[in-house]
């Protein structure tokens, strides 16, 4: 059912702060308008816990909110007014009338079974309804029927507010209705998918958006039915595999196998008869199909549907006999006619229903796109005629339920994007619209794009060769990846042609989030498979009638040579590339005239025959990366050459990133305002001691107090740096205030002086204001640019290569500072590509990055896994064309061969062939002769020609022509991966999903040195890998952040309600699975757990957990943090047991992917062993711990509160196990820590000092009785050692330290101090006005982040706070203020 029905489109009313709901285009102002008018005398009630927000997850949304901050133009002032109007709209009141109608209850009476109730709301549609019964337990035999209130058909589609009567308590009648052809088949159908719905075969086949999910074979069930376990009843024991300092990585227990995986069948045989169709006689006599139906007790039937249902007929194999056999049974649902013909059938299907029902409904839910495992265990390949039917029937990408045969996908995506979008109800309408058809058109792109390659689809240009055939299936564009024509001859040819659709890719996804209405882009999907690369769009309406050249109303379609222009396309591209800081320029032609143009050359404009304007080829979106090209006559900066840049790449088309040219933007702006405050203040202080001194010497005091600074772009001088953005607002403003005051005319000039000399220091295009924007034509071969050596051009080259100078000397320095904290440590390489993307750091750079990396040791394990990544994609872009020459039918032996040369430690590696099975009898008889069995030569087949050296060789090619790096150990892989500590089965891992391989789920022995690793059987599959663009849920996403910062300064209750609002809005988008859905769920259950409801936490954090598997994979990172969370929960709900599997589950999942020497392994480690101590385990509990303070002492450093907990918790267990010394020596080692970095004074290193005398006593008590024993007294023996086992609550308030969650005690004289200091400072912002001011507020937003930084994050959460500056509130259970501190070095 719809759950986002309760949407309240006035402004909510949380607290006394409005929220007023924005639309698109304002919705980066967002964060700006929610003014906290937090009154003084509530703030002991209101306000409550400050949590720190951003965590892994979380990378997304921040991300897009980077994006969303450069979405403004200079001139913010009409944006407000927009936001103000949209408050006073009255068209928003009547809105919320009728969608602030609840869920309400009906009655539903089916015919057999009982009358129930169920919840439904009045957004929803009839057909939810149908749906929902064809799920149930009682009804899901149904297919064809109607809902009848009051005797009146219901329409499926109309909405259930929309019907007369219906109301609250109202009984609607389920009334079968007659079958047609289309019916019967659909309901044989439902009972096929029916009968095999809790089969796993679909994950693994990667078919129908199913995906697997372990968390109730991890728990035994599901978590929330279980009672509590008493502590002494737990079975704690972990697998030897997880034990820290364990080398084995088996694969088997990645897929735990439930003990009731295999459901019985319940039919041996279900499918259409061959005595199909019915004959013209048997037509009149109303017979639809013929099934044949073969039971469990193997009796067969023969089964004919009718108008009326379902009977048995008297035919058999040879006769066709249609009249009904004599009992004859009339069945509306074939599940009943079933049952009554086989009892084996009916116990089997009720015992399948209950285990159907009792999976979560996230276990069996679609997800939005196709997730593929990457390892399978061998899986049975059933007979299912249907499924059969289903692949072989012409239906090729028809869907069934459309009326009309294929679908018009262009027509669908641009429709939706023209749905209105003024008020809320609307916007959700219009983005759940986009999403829906997006990820249907990525899901038949998919089918598409594997179908061109296997070979089931007939090219539009079938005369030409294999590489330049185009093709068209279900009303979508298909091109392979290669360079067609010496189209991109100049740039690179096939190098550039393979990455073309990716850049155009993320044109299309940065046009897409603009969102301008009148500009259209293509629906555009990038699928790799076997090797090749298939682009997939959607069909201009007419394209295909006429030729390009005639078409092309803007742009050029060779690269410069002829270029037209549009002014419809100039106005549209130039509203956009306001926002992606794309500048309007001119280029000339062949015939010499100039051009104007808002995009890069190539970009083309077309119109279609539906008169819409769509832009295509946005390759080239971006400017060009500079680091990258060899250009005649440009010379980079010093920093760029001393890391050995330029580097020549495959292809010229390497661009910058959005997200680097954001940052860049805004870094320039923070530094105009800047250097614009230094003068300005100099200029003040200066004409305040001219008055003072009245003298005549006016004018050069002025010329000199503005001389005194000059700054160099990039490099921030001394002055400037001193003078914080936050000041320098403050000084621009008050001036700027002067400046309207009287003495306007003296300061005008001096004034206008300082802004054009901050403009030119950080090289702004115009002189009197700040402006930057990239030219992306600059260095494009074959472009002419008018003035070609004019200074206008000197500056947007200049802009370029400081955009890509900032991304070596500013980012890539940021990325490794920010690593060193470790709060969001990547575990593999998705995750840390992900990372450097949102620093706008393209993966090219990963080769500098590692080299960096390798200086820092602290971050070994980031260059672990950066060197995996460098390895794997090199890899993949051999294997890519290697594929390219393989024939089908030797696929799999193909594709061992490659994996056993790339992983495996044999020293000789023959390629497996079994040609011998396939060869013609002739050929075996001319092989017999010849005395050669062995069919045709290995050296015919050109795959088989690799060896594990030629391949490293190229390899190593590949890692220094793409990424410039090149390892240490040169000889081998093998030896690269021993001096960088890899793990072969994390590579084995990384390389499938990358490559979309899927490998058999068994134990691979890579060292065998005699035996190959891989096998043909092994490779059981290869899937397609697909990119896409992620349309987003824009209402959400704001009132997700507006949660967030409620959140960071103390207001949780307002913050879970947002959070909980923006949950709702996420489901009426996306559905019920999404990531982001995900990432929302952990959001609101660590505020559960926060505010003391541990049920809520605990319930909520499971459909997180479940979600993550099914959309990131089991075994993604996110995954993995997920469980942890869902451990700290389970534990606080008393199931010990539960949350120790759970952990087991996700230390074995984090040593696949990134092994032992990882951050979070440490986190895993202190919350095992603490778990372990709880229950008595005191030796593994030291393993545990040891590991974990070992791995704390590499990252954080000898001196870390965090080392401090590790050695007082080391110490504390050796207590326990009667080794007083060593707990001595630990427990110094703590105590030294606190005393350093806290003072003697601290309460902390208070009990370290009584814990150090306790230990001292308990060691002296020891060692006394032991040395009367060795003098011989008689009568005396050991006390027994007193190990008091640690109170659950205890244990729980030691996990909330580690996982950064702490309740301490703070006078309330510090909260009001503390929350007169966040309205002050919400003050301030409030009181910027004046056109200048509000463009600085915008800009200096960095800066504003710097002020609401009252909580940070420490190794994913531990917060560091200092002392008082910052502190972090958090309610306890009572409810009552109970602010934290947490400090951290």
């Amino acid at each position: 059912m719809a759950v986002g029905a309760q949407i309240d489109t006035s402004e909510r009313d949380t607290g006394d702060t409005t929220i007023p709901l924005l639309n698109g285009d304002q919705k980066h102002e967002a964060a700006k308008t929610i003014e906290v008018k937090q009154e003084a005398e509530e703030s002991g009630s209101t306000s409550s816990a400050a949590e720190n927000v951003v965590e892994k997850g979380e990378v997304e949304a921040t991300k897009e909110s980077e994006k969303e901050k450069d979405n403004k133009n200079n001139d913010g002032n009409e944006k407000e007014v927009d936001v103000a109007d949209k408050e006073k709209d009255p068209a928003n009141e009547q809105e919320v009338v009728f969608i602030q109608d609840m869920g309400f209850t009906v009655k539903i009476v089916s015919p057999g079974s009982e009358p129930f109730d169920i919840q439904v709301s009045s957004m929803e549609l009839v057909q939810e309804i149908h749906q929902l019964l064809m799920d149930r337990e009682d009804t899901c035999h149904r297919t064809c029927f109607s809902l009848q209130l009051d005797g009146n058909t219901l329409d499926n589609f109309a909405e259930l507010k929309n019907i007369e009567g219906l109301k609250d308590g109202s009984i609607i009648k389920v009334v079968e209705e007659p079958y047609t052809m289309r019916e019967a088949r659909i309901h044989v159908r439902h009972v096929r998918d029916l009968l095999k719905s809790v089969d796993p075969a679909d994950a693994y086949n990667g078919v129908e958006c199913s995906s697997l999910s372990f968390l109730n074979a991890v728990t035994n069930g599901d978590i929330l039915e279980k009672k509590k376990t008493r502590a002494d009843s737990v079975d704690c024991t972990p697998p030897d595999y997880i034990i820290p300092g364990c080398r084995d990585r088996p694969l088997f227990p990645l897929q735990p196998q439930m003990k009731e995986q295999k459901c019985p069948p319940c039919l041996k045989v279900l499918t259409t008869s061959g005595w199909n169709p019915p004959p013209g006689h048997r037509k009149l006599h109303g017979d639809l199909i013929y099934l044949h139906v073969v039971t469990l007790e193997d009796k067969q039937y023969y089964l004919t549907a009718c108008a009326r249902g379902f009977f048995v007929n008297q035919s058999t194999k040879e006769v066709f006999n249609p009249k009904p056999a004599t009992p004859s049974h009339l069945c509306h649902s074939l599940i009943e006619l079933l049952n009554q013909l086989s009892p084996a059938f009916k116990r089997g299907f009720a015992a399948m229903q209950r285990r159907r029902t009792q999976r979560h409904p996230f276990e069996r839910v679609a997800t939005p796109y196709q997730l593929y495992a990457w390892s399978a265990p061998p899986i049975e390949h059933t007979i299912d005629a249907i499924r059969a039917e289903d692949t072989f029937s012409s239906k090729l990408g028809y869907e069934e339920h459309i009326p009309g045969q294929t679908r018009d996908w262009n027509e669908e995506l641009q429709t939706t994007r023209e749905l209105p979008r003024k008020n809320l109800p609307e916007r959700l309408l219009r983005e759940r619209a986009i999403f829906k058809v997006h990820s249907d058109f990525v899901a038949a792109a998919t089918r598409g794009a594997m179908a061109v390659i296997d070979g089931n689809v007939m090219a539009i240009n079938p005369g030409e060769e294999a590489k330049m055939q185009m093709f068209i299936w279900n009303n979508i564009f298909f091109s392979l990846g290669f360079d067609v024509r010496d189209h991109y001859k100049e740039l690179g040819g096939d190098a550039a042609a393979f990455v073309a659709p990716r850049n155009d890719l993320q044109g299309v996804r940065v046009y897409a989030a603009v969102d301008l209405p009148g500009l259209y882009t293509l629906g555009t999907v990038v699928i790799d498979y076997r090797g090749y690369r298939v682009t997939a769009q959607s069909i201009i309406p007419g394209i295909l009638e006429r030729e390009q050249e005639q078409s092309v109303v803007y742009g050029s379609i060779d690269f410069g040579k002829t270029v037209l222009t549009h002014p419809k396309y100039l106005e549209l591209l130039n509203k956009a590339g306001q926002q992606l800081k794309i500048l309007p320029h001119k280029v000339i032609n062949d015939a010499g005239e100039e051009i104007e143009l808002c995009s890069s050359v190539e970009c083309k404009g077309i119109i279609g025959n539906d008169s819409r304007h769509y832009v295509l080829d946005l390759l080239r979106t971006f400017p060009p990366d500079v680091n990258f090209l060899k250009l005649e006559g440009v010379e980079l900066s010093k920093e760029a050459r001393a890391l050995g840049f330029p580097v020549e790449h495959k292809h010229r088309l390497a661009c910058l990133r959005q997200e680097l040219i954001d940052s860049f933007v805004e870094a320039r702006y923070v530094q105009f305002i800047k250097h614009a405050a230094v003068h300005l203040q100099q200029l003040t202080s200066a004409r305040r001691s001219q008055k003072e001194k009245e003298t005549t010497t006016k004018e050069d005091k002025k010329e000199d107090s503005t001389a005194i600074v000059t700054v160099d772009s990039n490099k921030e001088d001394c002055a400037q740096s001193l003078i914080e953005a936050d000041e320098a607002k403050k000084i621009v403003e008050s001036i700027t205030d002067s400046i309207t005051g009287g003495e306007k005319q003296e300061l005008e000039e001096s004034t206008k002086e300082i802004v054009r000399r901050a403009a030119a220091a950080v090289g702004s295009l115009r002189d009197a204001e700040f402006d930057v924007r990239f030219n992306p034509d600059v260095f494009s071969p074959g472009v002419k640019h008018p003035d070609f050596n004019g200074l206008d051009l000197k500056k947007q080259k200049q802009l370029v290569k400081d955009a890509a100078d900032f991304l070596l000397t500013v980012q890539l320095p940021t990325f490794i500072r920010e690593c060193l904290d470790h709060t969001a440590a990547a575990m593999d390489g998705s995750t840390l590509v992900e990372a450097l993307h949102g620093r706008g750091i393209n993966v090219r750079y990963l080769g500098k990055l590692a080299a960096m990396l390798a200086a820092v040791p602290q971050l070994q394990y980031l260059n672990r896994i950066a060197v995996s990544e460098l390895i794997l994609r090199s890899a993949k872009h051999i294997f890519t064309s290697y594929m390219q020459g393989t024939e089908l039918m030797g696929l799999s032996a193909a594709v061992s061969h490659f994996l056993n040369c790339l992983l495996s430690s044999a020293q000789i590696i023959h390629p497996q062939q079994n040609l011998e099975e396939l060869q013609s009898k002739t050929a075996k008889r001319r092989n017999k002769r010849k005395g050669r069995n062995n069919g045709p030569q290995q050296s015919e087949v050109e795959w088989a020609s690799l060896t594990p050296k030629s391949l490293w060789q190229q390899i190593k090619g590949d890692l220094k022509a793409y990424y410039d790096w090149e390892t240490p150990s040169p000889e081998s892989l093998d030896a690269t991966i021993e001096h960088f500590h890899l793990q072969k089965i994390s590579l084995l891992r990384g390389f499938c999903i990358k490559t979309g391989i899927q490998i058999l789920l068994r134990e691979y022995n890579f060292e065998n040195k005699n035996r190959a690793t891989f096998f043909e059987d092994d490779i059981l599959n290869i899937f397609p890998v697909v990119k896409h663009i992620n349309p987003r849920a824009s209402d959400a996403y704001n009132f997700y952040t507006t949660g967030q910062s409620k959140i960071q300064q103390g207001y949780l209750k307002d913050g879970y309600e947002l959070i909980s609002e923006a949950l709702n809005l996420l489901n009426n988008v996306y559905g019920a699975m999404h990531p982001e859905i995900a990432q929302c769920l952990r959001m609101l259950a660590r505020l559960n757990y926060i505010m003391g409801d541990h049920a809520e936490a605990l319930a909520t954090q499971q459909k997180a957990v479940l979600m993550s598997e099914r959309v990131n994979g089991i075994d993604h990172p996110y995954t993995i943090t997920e469980y942890i969370h869902l451990a700290l929960y389970s534990f606080a709900n008393g199931q010990v047991s539960v949350s120790l599997r759970l952990l087991y589950r996700a230390r074995y999942l984090a040593l696949l992917v990134c092994g032992e020497d990882h951050p979070e392994v440490a986190l895993l480690d202190s919350n095992i062993s603490l778990i372990l101590h709880a229950v008595g385990e005191y030796e593994l509990s030291l393993r545990f711990l040891e590991h974990a303070l070992a791995l704390n002492l590499r990252y954080h450093g000898s001196r870390s509160l965090k080392v401090a907990v590790s050695y007082h918790l080391v110490a504390r267990t050796q207590s326990c196990m009667g080794d007083f010394r060593a707990a001595l020596n630990n427990e110094k080692e703590t105590y030294a820590i606190y005393k350093q970095q806290l003072g003697e004074e601290h309460e902390k290193t208070k009990e370290s000092s009584d814990c150090l005398r306790h230990l001292t006593q308990q060691a002296v008590v020891l060692q006394k009785k032991m040395n009367e024993i060795y003098t011989g007294k008689s009568g005396v023996s050991l006390p027994p050692i007193q190990v008091q086992p640690p109170s659950m609550g205890s244990v729980l308030d030691m996990l909330n330290v580690i996982n950064g969650i702490l309740f301490v005690q703070i006078s309330q004289q510090d909260i009001d101090n503390f929350k007169a200091e966040i309205e002050k400072r919400q003050k301030e912002q409030s009181q910027l006005d004046g056109g200048e001011a509000v463009k600085i507020e915008k800009d200096v937003k960095k800066d504003d982040k710097e002020i609401k930084k009252i909580s940070t994050t420490t190794e994913k959460k531990i917060e560091k706070v200092e002392q008082k500056a910052e502190m972090k509130l958090e309610t306890s259970k009572a409810g009552s203020l109970e602010p934290i501190v947490a400090a951290e070095s």
